[in-house]
């Protein structure tokens, strides 16, 4: 605890300062981002609970320990750069509603509420709209808080969250501390697979990657499908339209960043032609041509990346950088081995020591196409689900 948190002065300045908290957007209006709080905070200790002792157990830890403030968690940065936008905003447009809304989605029981609702006021953090499920699966519910964006600890809801056409992710830690920007909201994407369908990606798992330039070249004027991070993109862009028709382009607390493994001149034009034709912008576009990314994440500091491969989750974990795993695409196919929220390393690391490169040896089954391995055309399909759908809904 900070020495000055004991001075009675500085505890009635933090309570007048949470007295004054602006209340949450519209839902309607807003950009929603649905956390689980183990992601928020870091409760491995509650989590190891829960799993070796039962949910009876876990419910009386957190209530024996609510009046104790847990400790932040991978998303609290980027949590902390969502409303600094939001404050951004309110000053140049005191009355809008076009704003970020956190909400925090889990499956844990009422009770636990308390520590939670404590430690979210500790904080000094805007989250108002909680969905807490009493043991059922919550994913349910996300279309019903208009969520934009899912963030978890756990692959499997995950998973139901993107299958269910939501934007989502799992999030895992990094290997170590970074510092971040605290005014300014960096965000990085991967394109194939996140937010652009997998179609390239499948042409080159099936066909090699000089089918896969061949692809690109004949194709380089049609634009690729929406990914499931899209959409998320989109309402981004939309805000930092905002802080432009304000003349606050070079001051915008909001930047982007494609990091791709593609190269610029073999395979490049598209993804930049697809993006201008969905008429968005990013940033920075930085093309690999199949180099490691973390170096360039190192750089980048970002809030959170986002990649669909475990290859790359790993590299940006070893580079400092919180990262979030999307499982959406053929690739999922090829990355049965995926690393652990909790341990960073994958289950057969875990049992035999082997690098995850070693472990991506796996071949399309002769003559099987990727719709006969799954038993399912889902992934091959691109979102439909855009931020302007989303505020019809």
């Amino acid at each position: 605890m900070n020495v000055n948190e004991k001075n009675p002065f500085f505890q009635l300045s933090c309570n007048d300062e949470k007295k004054k908290a602006p209340l949450p957007p519209d839902p309607r209006n807003a950009v929603t981002i649905a956390i689980s709080p183990r992601t928020l905070f870091n409760m491995v200790a509650e989590s190891q609970i829960y799993q070796t002792e039962g949910v009876e157990k876990y419910i009386d830890y957190q209530v024996e320990h609510e009046n104790e403030i847990m400790q932040p968690g991978d998303s609290m940065p980027f949590v902390k750069a969502l409303m600094t936008v939001n404050a951004r905003l309110r000053e140049l447009y005191p009355e809008s509603e076009e704003l970020f809304d956190i909400v925090l989605m889990t499956n844990s029981h009422a009770q636990v509420g308390v520590r939670i609702i404590n430690s979210i006021n500790h904080y000094n953090l805007t989250i108002e709209r909680f969905c807490m499920t009493g043991g059922q699966s919550p994913i349910g519910y996300l279309k019903a808080y208009n969520t934009n964006l899912y963030l978890s600890k756990d692959p499997e809801k995950v998973t139901e969250a993107i299958k269910q056409e939501i934007a989502a992710a799992t999030m895992y830690s990094p290997d170590y501390e970074r510092e971040l920007s605290d005014s300014q909201l960096r965000v990085a994407f991967d394109g194939d697979a996140v937010l652009f369908s997998d179609e390239s990606e499948r042409v080159t798992k099936q066909g090699g990657l000089v089918r896969f330039f061949e692809h690109e070249k004949k194709n380089e004027d049609i634009p690729l499908g929406q990914g499931p991070l899209k959409g998320f993109l989109e309402a981004l862009g939309k805000l930092q339209k905002k802080f432009y028709a304000k003349d606050e382009r070079n001051d915008c607390p909001i930047r982007t960043f494609l990091v791709t493994a593609r190269s610029a001149s073999s395979s490049g034009a598209r993804v930049i032609k697809t993006l201008r034709s969905w008429g968005l912008e990013i940033d920075e576009a930085l093309f690999a041509a199949g180099a490691p990314k973390g170096p360039l994440l190192r750089k980048i500091k970002p809030h959170i990346f986002f990649d669909d491969q475990m290859f790359n989750i790993q590299g940006a974990k070893k580079m400092g950088t919180i990262s979030a795993h999307v499982p959406y695409g053929i690739s999922q196919n090829y990355s049965a081995h995926s690393l652990s929220p909790q341990s960073g390393q994958s289950y057969q690391q875990q049992q035999s020591g082997q690098s995850y490169q070693q472990q991506q040896t796996y071949q399309q089954p002769p003559g099987q196409t990727y719709q006969q391995q799954t038993g399912s055309t889902y992934q091959q399909q691109p979102f439909q689900q855009s931020y302007q759908a989303h505020l019809t809904q």
